[in-house]
């Protein structure tokens, strides 16, 4: 087996790595669990079935309002009744694909695979047969990856991830090539058409949100890709998006904080484009569900009695900040009364942390995080080790896109299982991995927390 690639050659001490990754088992395997249907009737459902069956024919603005409003409408059933409505649609319902999205994000078993037949679909082409687990990589992958541009250094970390991964598998491999996007729209769709007329059948990138969005408005794809954000446009049929996004660890949160009855959350963050929208994305999915967000305040704000005070309340907290901040935040918190609450932050805590005697007052504060850094893998050595080796993996950001590499590498040779079994996942390096019934890889993170003043997993973050 050849490995081409258009950068340099790995260095020893990665291959180092990588022999010793292979030793310690290789990639994580798909995993199943048993499902179950009951049958009943709810008047959410016929309402939302109505929107279901207009939306094949809306697009633009209509169509995400048009889903938004279906989701809101089933939010407010309950598991049991998700789930048994559910299984009471028949086979080819425009409703099914909607409720089960719901169903994976609450980490509910699907009673059948998604209708995928008239929205989305995955062909592994001319693959060999899958193994007994469900293992089907690619016969010539593509990777698409800023090697040079502002984005370099996190391609290079995704690069890395996905290397030891791929090197990790001691089955079949297909030829890998990496082609530079040079972190920009223009490059990545160069890039991407060179990787079509170099033969490969499937790319995994690019990386950026508008190098995404550029490829996917190339319409139907000749070759399908696993993009490793989420574009403008959802994915056209046969593709899939991947991301770590803001909105993510806002849905996240939210689902964290609804679990614990939460029903008015206080939110708290700084004023980058990614904190807005991780706090955006929250008081979408928490209306959905029948809660809300009570006010919206600035990491700087003084006085946090005014927002408590309010009719209602405050019974959550959710804080979309760095370490800094959230170390300022948390005494104002516990003086009006909200150091018993429920208490959330986005990954960003982690910047600006690691010295235990100041973050100790971070105890207690959960955040999402990623299975390799808060617990370990099997077939992926510690984090801590990693980091010592590779400067690729050395710190929160980059051990999270290192993360990240390592499960796109998973997804591409686990694809057709995941979209053809409801009861499909994978345990990745970044958290529980699924794919709905639209060709987006939802990822349910671990949970981690401080403790000393030191990140530690919570007792729970691995339950799903």
């Amino acid at each position: 087996m050849t490995h081409k690639k258009n950068r340099p050659a790995l260095t020893w001490t990665f291959i180092g790595l990588l022999a010793a990754t292979a030793v310690l088992g290789g990639c994580a395997s798909v995993e199943t669990r048993p499902t179950a249907a009951t049958n009943a009737s709810n008047p959410l459902i016929a309402q939302a079935g109505h929107l279901a069956r207009e939306h094949a024919g809306l697009s633009g603005a209509a169509r995400s309002d048009n889903e938004q409003q279906i989701n809101r409408l089933l939010g407010q059933l309950d598991d049991a009744t998700l789930s048994r409505e559910a299984a009471a649609l028949p086979v080819g319902d425009p409703l099914y694909n909607f409720m089960g999205k719901v169903m994976m994000q609450r980490g509910l078993p699907l009673p059948r695979p998604f209708d995928r037949s008239s929205d989305w679909n995955f062909n592994a082409g001319q693959r060999p047969p899958a193994e007994a687990d469900g293992y089907r990589p690619p016969m010539k992958l593509a990777v698409l990856l800023p090697a040079t541009g502002a984005s370099a250094v996190a391609g290079a970390s995704v690069r890395d991830g996905l290397s030891t991964a791929y090197y990790g598998e001691s089955r079949r491999r297909p030829d890998i090539l990496f082609y530079d996007t040079g972190s920009n729209a223009a490059g990545a769709v160069a890039a991407y058409d060179k990787a079509v007329a170099d033969g490969n059948d499937f790319v995994i990138g690019p990386l950026g949100r508008d190098e995404v969005s550029a490829v996917f408005a190339k319409g139907t794809l000749p070759v399908p890709v696993l993009a490793l954000n989420r574009g403008n446009v959802a994915p056209p049929s046969g593709n899939v998006s991947f991301s770590l996004t803001p909105e993510d660890e806002g849905i996240a949160a939210a689902d964290y904080l609804l679990e614990r009855g939460a029903k008015r959350v206080l939110a708290i963050g700084g004023s980058d484009d990614g904190q807005r929208r991780a706090i955006a994305a929250l008081k979408e999915r928490l209306a959905a569900r029948g809660a809300q967000i009570s006010d919206t305040i600035g990491e700087g704000t003084a006085d946090l009695g005014p927002f408590v005070a309010k009719p209602g309340g405050v019974d959550a907290v959710f804080l979309a900040v760095k370490g800094s901040a959230a170390r300022t935040l948390i005494p104002k918190l516990a003086i009006v009364g909200l150091s018993d609450k429920p208490r959330v932050a986005t990954s960003q805590l982690l910047s600006g942390t690691g010295k235990p005697e100041q973050d100790r007052v971070l105890d207690g504060l959960a955040f999402p995080s990623e299975s390799w850094t808060s617990g370990g893998i099997r077939g992926l050595p510690p984090a801590v080790g990693v980091a010592q080796t590779l400067p690729t993996a050395r710190g929160p950001g980059a051990a999270r896109l290192f993360a990240f590499g390592y499960d796109a590498w998973q997804l591409s040779a686990y694809l057709e299982r995941l979209a053809t079994r409801p009861d499909a996942f994978i345990n990745g390096a970044t958290g529980v991995l699924r794919i709905d019934g639209g060709g987006s890889v939802l990822r349910t993170p671990a949970w981690s927390t401080f403790s000393s003043g030191v990140p530690v997993p919570l007792a729970d973050a691995a339950r799903r």
